[in-house]
């Protein structure tokens, strides 16, 4: 009777264990179909939130209030670009003329701290070959290649992301139904709380982004730095990514700044640092409060492990992951199963 029971115990535990390695080796093998999904929840979600609000003042049908939500989407991006295109565009040029002399003033910094000729000759050759210029065409069109696969990605993510917001309930419907009957309220319940942190994180991160891009182009101008529109706009943006994205965003200003003198590059490094810490440390955690306590150590785990993993798209969606994940975990892992210990 005991080997019996022995031999189903390790049956079942085989089994176990195959169901998981199949798992993981299809989802390895789908990831890019997985990342298009997530990315398009992400934005369902944010497009729900719109929806709800709107519906909440006005009482409209879903399709209509979405009709509506995407009409103020489009014109309102439309008289963003209106108002700040043409001195964007014009900025990206100036950036593109300002290179090569930032190229120079870096030259100087490494030949008077004395760097070998070889090290600098392979950080800043003087000449271009045609071995190199082939190296560089190839990148070029490689360029080209991903970011028009970036932008077939993000038309699928946006269609796929207006499908799901037509009709939230049906899909969720689709996802509860695959679970065992006796588990379909507590995975509604879980998949609820999951919309409910994407949608707080969101509306958190947006507001955080607009008032950094505001901040930083405020700071930048009144410091009298060059591209400011252009600096504080990737400031903005890179909000999104925490901990790693603000600090790739002082680069472009503080490069800027060293061009016309090292004391406005000091000025430009205090600024921003202290920005970051006001985003970090005061801003973000006000505005997340109620929704996501995400610690920076999960978040910079998160964004390495799927970064490394998946490249730029693992490492942009990482945190929105995280935060599922966190939310799965402790209504699986702490409810279920520790608290019960």
């Amino acid at each position: 009777m005991e080997k019996e029971t022995a031999t189903n115990m390790n049956s079942r535990a085989l089994l176990i264990l195959f169901t998981l390695v199949f798992t993981i080796t299809i989802s390895w093998q789908l990831r890019w179909v997985i990342l298009i999904l997530f990315g398009s929840a992400i934005v369902s979600v944010a497009l729900d939130v719109l929806i709800q609000s709107l519906s909440r003042k006005i009482h409209t049908p879903r399709p209509l209030s979405l009709l509506i939500v995407l009409l103020i989407l489009v014109i309102l991006g439309t008289c963003i670009l209106q108002l700040v295109g043409p001195e964007l565009i014009t900025q990206i040029k100036e950036l593109g003329n300002l290179m090569p002399d930032l190229i120079a003033k870096l030259k100087e910094i490494l030949s008077n701290q004395s760097i070998s000729f070889g090290l600098q000759k392979s950080l800043l050759p003087e000449q271009i070959s045609w071995d190199r210029l082939e190296n560089l065409g190839s990148k070029v069109i490689g360029l080209a290649g991903g970011a028009a696969n970036s932008l077939i990605q993000f038309i699928l993510i946006t269609l796929l992301a207006i499908l799901l917001v037509l009709d939230p309930d049906s899909h969720k419907n689709i996802l509860i139904s695959l679970t065992p009957k006796s588990l379909r309220t507590y995975t509604e319940n879980i998949l609820n709380e999951c919309r409910i942190a994407l949608g707080g994180w969101l509306v958190g991160m947006t507001i955080s982004a607009i008032s950094i891009f505001i901040l930083t182009w405020a700071g930048l101008s009144i410091l009298g730095v060059p591209l400011a529109l252009l600096s504080s706009l990737i400031a903005g943006l890179l909000t999104f990514v925490p901990i790693i994205g603000p600090t790739t965003a002082t680069l472009l200003p503080l490069g800027i700044s060293l061009i016309i003198s090292p004391t406005l590059m000091v000025k430009v490094l205090i600024f921003r640092l202290s920005l970051q810490n006001l985003e970090a440390f005061i801003l973000t955690p006000l505005l997340l409060r109620r929704t996501v306590n995400l610690l920076p150590t999960v978040a910079l785990v998160a964004q390495l492990i799927l970064g490394t993993l998946l490249g730029l798209p693992g490492f942009l969606l990482a945190l929105p992951l995280a935060i599922v994940m966190q939310v799965i975990l402790k209504k699986i892992l702490v409810d279920q199963i520790l608290n019960k210990c």
